[in-house]
């Protein structure tokens, strides 16, 4: 067919228009440059809402529009800021923050929103939540005790707070307080990127920074009766490694063979190994992108590493064919990896012989840490050895200990100008004829 006037005729082909089918959205450009994916997905109350996406490009408006609808097919509905603080919670849980969390983390979260975070703000409308109301609620766990709050003494065959007529005085410790805290302004700020609300209330809540948790080290006569005790114990070459270089439990029980050069004498940490409710006993990634590391053996650690491995290979010739070759440096006598709490048994046993105080594995860690300090290694090398993220984290973490180590030096300085003020003896004094040069202080480090 002919067209008269010879004008173009529109077509419909790929060159010129991107057409959806029914139910897929729309895309289109707006006019401040972004892209706009716009859809409806499943909403509170069984009905359908229309929801939007943007991104810098068509792909990127796109995606996030697949992903909602992905979503809705499984039959979760989106979150709506006209619905409770308690329905989004729920919806990022299990869709957001599943995907993107460790699992443990996770489970964490979890407990914190069902245990604190639902009782203090569930009902209260996404939409309608201030800064107030945040504030007033994470005022009340400081003084209301939890026992109470909770209604867990009315759950107990004999009560023991309110309902016996003394209340414990259960409250949340500063550091729950500030977790509790962190957890729900990383769930509305995701409310914020999907644009529900328009800010996070929770980042204008000032909680202040909580101590960090104090603990005691070994000290080092400490640190060597230890290292007595565990001699000859089947993990002395794991107990030894954890004094010596400060690993964390999960390191050390993740460490392979293949990640020890035994010649350059340098270990490899690249995993960690944790027990999660899905997987069991599994190997994960390191804590952070900064604990991956290499770290530097002392000689004392290569000779027992090459100790544990000769046991290892009669353990190995005792099972047989019952022997697990899982590849672990630390395993039970059949091979199989090592539980977190059956180390920490393990630990405890030689603590009570030896008639040590009783201390958390995790304090060998610390031990380390300011066992260094005190002989004077830079703050920077302590970082890098036990895989912190920051270095302010480790300055905030040993904190105390630098300051204990700073009076050392400020108690040596005075006393230093206490013997350069101190009047001489008499006898000492020589009388002088002006010959002698003039006498000078000495330098003082």
């Amino acid at each position: 067919m002919t067209n008269p006037s010879n004008t173009p005729v529109p077509s419909s082909t790929a060159g010129s228009r991107r057409v959806r089918a029914n139910g897929d959205g729309t895309v289109y450009h707006r006019k401040d440059g972004r892209w706009e994916a716009a859809g409806y997905v499943l909403a509170a109350g069984d009905t359908r809402k229309r929801i939007h996406g943007y991104g810098a490009t068509r792909k990127e408006a796109l995606a996030l529009l697949t992903e909602k609808v992905a979503t809705s097919n499984r039959g979760i509905a989106a979150p709506s800021a006209q619905g409770s603080v308690a329905a989004f919670l729920t919806y990022w849980l299990e869709t957001v923050a599943v995907h993107r969390l460790r699992e443990n983390t996770h489970t964490r979260y979890t407990a914190c929103v069902r245990l604190y975070v639902i009782p203090g703000l569930g009902r209260k409308k996404l939409a309608k939540l201030t800064a107030k109301d945040v504030r007033t609620w994470l005022d009340q766990p400081r003084t209301t005790c939890q026992c109470c709050a909770r209604g867990l003494d009315t759950t107990r065959e004999q009560p023991q707070c309110c309902a016996a007529g003394t209340c414990c005085r259960k409250r949340l410790s500063p550091p729950t307080l500030a977790y509790v805290h962190s957890v729900l302004k990383c769930a509305l700020e995701h409310a914020v990127r999907e644009e529900e609300i328009p800010r996070n209330v929770a980042r204008n809540v000032r909680m202040g920074t909580p101590r960090p948790r104090r603990f005691e080290p070994l000290t080092g006569e400490e640190a060597r009766a230890f290292l007595t005790a565990v001699d000859g114990h089947r993990l002395s070459a794991l107990f030894e490694l954890a004094l010596r270089t400060g690993l964390r439990k999960g390191e050390l029980l993740g460490l392979r063979w293949e990640d020890l050069d035994l010649v350059g004498a340098t270990a490899s940490i690249r995993r960690t190994l944790q027990r999660t409710s899905s997987a069991g006993l599994t190997p994960l990634p390191t804590k952070t992108h900064s604990s991956e590391r290499r770290i530097a053996l002392p000689t004392e650690c290569l000779r027992s590493l090459e100790q544990h491995r000769e046991r290892q290979a009669q353990e190995r010739e005792a099972a047989g064919t019952g022997w697990k070759a899982s590849g672990y440096i630390f395993t039970r006598p059949d091979g199989n990896p090592i539980e977190g709490t059956t180390l920490t048994r393990h630990f405890n046993a030689p603590l009570r012989r030896a008639a040590l105080r009783r201390i958390r594995f995790h304090d060998l860690r610390h031990s380390a840490a300011t066992l260094l300090l005190e002989q004077g290694v830079e703050l920077v090398v302590i970082k890098e050895l036990l895989g912190h993220a920051h270095i302010g984290v480790t300055a905030t973490v040993y904190a105390h200990v630098r300051l204990r180590l700073r009076l050392r030096l400020q108690r040596d300085a005075i006393d230093l100008l206490g013997n350069a003020l101190r009047t001489p003896a008499t006898s000492a004094v020589r009388p002088n004829d002006g010959d002698e040069p003039p006498v000078r202080a000495a330098p003082v480090r």
